[in-house]
């Protein structure tokens, strides 16, 4: 008897996690211009643009939700990252696969951590907020480091935040409107009722 182990990836688990990411990938190119034009309307309190984070750190959460198998999450977030570099801008080749890398490595630590066996949304949550721990410190240490210390932990609370109300509204929310079309069949994630 040949049974498959069920944390070995299928050939639609590699297509999936790749259309998430290449995916999110240009989502993040749009949101790297969002981000730029929307600077001037937190000039009273810079902080508070972090509001619109959490989108950045979706696909890994999203990836390693969908999947349900070890390296999704990072496989998800690393790609996306690698794809939003490919048409230039403000941010840029190596360092921002470092931040993909380091999302993703955070979200799936949580999934890990559960043994990729349990999939409650307040799992999702803890994703969320896990991949946001190193944007939250590694943002203000490379790009603010000017800030006052009240500043920099409102940045990091707020990418905490974001990260939070996104990524699980968002992951939960779309894979429960994709499960109920039917397009997540091959997926335990599209079979199953997800638990609140």
């Amino acid at each position: 008897m040949n049974e498959q182990s069920p944390h070995r990836w299928r050939t639609v688990d590699i297509v999936v996690a790749a259309v998430v990411a290449v995916a999110f990938g240009v989502v993040f190119v749009g949101w790297n211009a969002l981000w730029s034009v929307t600077g001037p309307a937190f000039a009273f309190f810079p902080p508070a643009q972090a509001v619109i984070y959490g989108m950045w750190l979706l696909p890994g959460v999203l990836g390693g939700y969908l999947i349900r198998k070890p390296g999704a999450a990072l496989f998800t977030e690393l790609v996306a990252a690698f794809v939003s570099t490919i048409p230039g801008g403000p941010w840029n080749g190596g360092l921002i696969l470092v931040w993909g890398l380091c999302q993703g490595l955070l979200a799936e630590l949580v999934y890990l951590a559960f043994r990729y066996r349990v999939w409650r949304t307040w799992v999702v949550a803890l994703a969320a907020v896990a991949a946001a721990l190193f944007p939250a410190v590694a943002d203000v240490v490379v790009y603010y480091p000017m800030w006052a210390t009240g500043w920099q932990l409102a940045y990091g609370g707020t990418v905490a935040a974001s990260s939070l109300v996104i990524g699980t509204l968002v992951t939960v929310g779309l894979v429960r409107a994709l499960a109920r079309t039917g397009v997540l069949g091959p997926f335990s994630a599209g079979r199953e009722q997800v638990n609140v």
